[in-house]
């Protein structure tokens, strides 16, 4: 969604809130999985796999493999010095935005991405088994636990990062990306603030991340659904009730969503934007709707 926004739009006009409830220390480093992913998206290195970087060795998991490490988590090799790079930093009591807004310049970002906070928040989930980390959750277990509750550690101390408020209440429009809506997005409205800057803006769209009221990749349709949101675009409403005015929903959902409840506006377009020219034609669309 980044990507195909940074088609349309110039680099001091678009700014990317991200989600830090993901960062786990995995080999006793700070891995942020969501703000590298899109600095590597915007920057486009991103790996085939939607993440790491592309054309990446893994020598160095290959070593602790063979040393009995598990290496379910798998770094690559640039990958992880960028993640060696994050850690000295913030054991120097660097922030997270600082430390991001670098990386995104030595790679050439155009857009501004921000983490939602500099504070610790870290995404907990409530399986059958018991509380699990969320790394644990969706990459060692393979996200195939059913989810019953989330907690977001530190939301009640988290403050916004620096430019997170500004860019909010200065922008035109806010998108929220077609992300897993409790595990991507909730947290980031966990941040102190955040809703309540969002609930002041005459224009929040979501973009729907279902397909025929299923997600294309990850659990997304099965934790609205074990979380007692609902299933389909309903329960992507009930996910981001209060919140959104305007709500994207991929045009195979279109027949199915002129039932759904509430004052939000529904609207239907293409939105499987999994390569940039796709991407480029929907977010050309989305400006010429919204813009």
């Amino acid at each position: 969604m980044a990507r195909a926004m940074a088609t349309v739009l110039t680099g001091d006009q678009l700014t990317v809130i991200v989600n830090v409830g993901d960062d786990e220390l995995v080999y006793s480093l700070h891995v942020s999985a969501d703000v590298d992913t899109v600095l590597y998206t915007l920057a486009g290195i991103q790996g085939p796999h939607g993440w790491g970087i592309d054309g990446d060795t893994f020598q160095v998991m290959d070593q602790l493999a063979a040393l009995g490490i598990d290496t379910t988590f798998r770094l690559g090799d640039r990958d992880l010095a960028n993640c060696l790079h994050r850690t000295a930093r913030l054991a120097d009591g660097e922030s997270m935005s600082r430390i991001t807004s670098d990386m995104a310049r030595v790679l050439a970002v155009g857009p501004t991405v921000i983490p939602a906070t500099d504070d610790a928040l870290r995404t907990e989930v409530r399986t059958p088994d018991g509380w699990l980390a969320f790394q644990d959750y969706f990459v060692y277990r393979g996200h195939r636990d059913v989810v019953e509750e989330l907690n977001f550690v530190g939301a009640d101390t988290a403050m916004p990062a620096p430019g997170v408020l500004e860019s909010i209440e200065r922008c035109e429009i806010v998108v929220i990306a077609p992300s897993n809506p409790p595990l991507s997005v909730w947290p980031i409205l966990a941040v102190k603030g955040v809703r309540e800057a969002l609930a002041e803006k005459q224009r929040v769209v979501a973009v729907s991340p279902l397909f025929n009221g299923k997600a294309l990749k990850g659990p997304a349709d099965r934790v609205l659904g074990s979380l007692g949101l609902g299933q389909g675009n309903a329960a992507v409403l009930a996910a981001y009730e209060g919140v959104i005015t305007d709500l994207i929903v991929d045009e195979s959902d279109e027949a199915d969503s002129r039932s759904l409840p509430g004052d939000v506006a529904i609207h239907a377009a293409d939105t499987m934007i999994t390569d940039p020219a796709a991407g480029r034609r929907f977010a050309a669309w989305l400006m010429g709707v919204f813009g």
